[in-house]
C-alpha cells in the first residue's frame, strides 16, 4: 500500500491535532474530518485541505483507515462500525469505557481483519522511548500525573481520563497478572472521581502505586521505577530521564553503615554518589509524541505490521482501570461515604 486515505471522526481538542499530523505524513493521505460542529469543522477541513463531513459513514467505504477522537462514550459504536467495514481504526484513549466493549471490538477487527490501536501517546513521549528498554524486573513504582481541571473529558472520571496513561504504561513494563488492587478517591468538581490513588500488587512481587488529580493546580506527570540495580526518574511533561545505576562494588558487605559513626556516614556521602551509584542524564530524541504514534501506525496498516498499543492491550488498560473505580466506590461505601454518581454507573 503507498498511501493510506484516512480520516479523522472528531476534531476537538485532540482531533485537530491528529488531522495536522495525518495532513502532514508523507505516506498518508487526511481525506475527511467528520464533526458534529460544522463550523470548527469546517475551518480544520479548509487548514488540511480535507474534505468536511458531519456523517462519518458518507467516507467510512473510501478509507483505510480513521483516528476516532470523539467523547468516550461514542468510541464503541464509531469503532464497531469502521471494523466491520475493514477500516483500520486509532482509538483516544480511553479505548472504551467498558471491558466488554473493547473486547467486541478486538473480536469483530480479527474477524474483518482489521487493525485497531489504541492513541496511549505516552508510549511515544521521548523520554520513556529513550529509558524503557533499560528498565529490568521493576520492584517498585511510583506515578503521579496531575493536572488542572480541564471542564474536557466530562463523560469520565480521572482514572479512565488521566490515570489511564499511567496504567498502560505500567502494565507495559512489568508484563505480569494483577494479583489485588486497592484504591481510594473523591470527587471535587465533578460527578466521577477527580482525584485517585490505587496500589497495584503484581504475581511478580512488584507494587505500583499511581496518583491521579484533575483538580491541581500545577501540572505534573512523573514516574520512578526502582528495579534491583538501577532507579529511573522520567518526567514524561519535561521529557527527561535521569537513571542512577548501581555499581557491582557497591554490597551491603562493603558499606555496613550500622558500625560507622555520622562523621563518617557524611564523608562517604560524595564517595557513594559519586562512584558506587551512578548518575546518568539519558539522551534524549525529541520528537513530537502524537506524529510518532500517528506514523507508527500508518507504517503498520502499509506494512501488515502489529501496532506498538495493540487492542489486547487497551483490554488489559481498560479492565485496570475498571478495577481501580470499583474499588474506589468500595472504599467509599465502606466509609459511609455516598458515591457521586460517576462511580454508580
Amino acid at each position: 500500500m503507498k498511501e493510506v486515505k484516512a480520516a479523522v471522526i472528531g476534531v476537538g481538542h485532540m482531533g485537530k491535532n491528529h488531522a495536522r499530523v495525518l495532513h502532514q505524513l508523507p505516506h498518508a493521505k487526511l481525506v475527511a474530518v467528520v464533526d458534529t460542529d460544522e463550523k470548527s469543522g469546517k475551518k480544520i477541513a479548509r487548514k488540511c485541505r480535507a474534505e468536511f463531513h458531519t456523517d462519518y459513514t458518507e467516507i467510512a467505504d473510501v478509507i483505510d483507515m480513521a483516528s476516532v477522537a470523539v467523547p468516550t462514550a461514542h468510541h464503541h459504536r464509531i469503532a464497531k462500525d469502521l471494523l466491520q467495514r475493514g477500516v483500520h481504526v486509532l482509538i483516544e484513549k480511553p479505548m472504551t469505557k467498558s471491558v466488554e466493549e473493547a473486547e467486541e471490538l478486538v473480536a469483530i477487527a480479527k474477524k474483518h481483519s482489521a487493525m485497531i490501536m489504541v492513541g496511549h501517546v505516552e508510549r511515544f513521549n521521548p523520554a520513556f522511548m529513550a529509558i524503557q528498554e533499560r528498565i529490568r524486573s521493576p520492584k517498585f513504582i511510583e506515578a503521579h500525573r496531575l493536572a488542572p481541571f480541564s471542564f474536557r473529558s466530562a463523560d469520565i472520571g480521572v482514572v479512565l481520563d488521566l490515570m489511564i496513561h499511567d496504567i498502560d504504561i505500567i502494565l507495559h513494563l512489568i508484563q505480569s497478572d494483577i494479583k489485588r488492587i486497592d484504591a481510594a478517591g473523591a470527587n471535587v468538581l465533578s460527578d466521577y472521581e477527580d482525584v485517585a490513588n490505587a496500589r497495584i500488587l503484581f504475581e511478580s512481587g512488584c507494587v505500583a502505586n499511581v496518583t491521579a488529580s484533575r483538580v491541581s493546580i500545577k501540572s505534573m506527570r512523573k514516574i520512578r521505577v526502582f528495579s534491583p540495580n538501577n532507579y529511573c526518574s522520567i518526567d514524561l511533561l519535561g521529557r527527561e530521564a535521569v537513571m542512577l545505576t548501581k555499581s557491582p562494588e557497591l554490597t551491603l558487605k562493603s558499606l555496613d553503615i550500622s558500625k560507622l559513626d555520622a562523621s563518617t556516614i557524611a564523608d562517604l556521602v560524595g564517595f557513594v554518589f559519586g562512584d558506587l551509584l551512578r548518575r546518568e542524564k539519558v539522551k534524549i530524541d525529541d520528537h513530537e509524541p502524537l506524529k510518532e504514534e500517528i506514523e507508527s501506525f500508518v507504517e503498520s496498516i502499509r506494512n501488515g505490521t502489529d501496532p506498538v498499543v495493540p487492542g489486547e492491550q487497551g483490554i488489559k488498560t481498560v479492565k485496570t482501570a475498571r478495577t481501580i473505580i470499583d474499588s474506589i466506590r468500595r472504599s467509599m461505601e465502606a466509609a459511609d461515604i455516598e458515591p457521586p454518581s460517576g462511580l454508580k454507573m
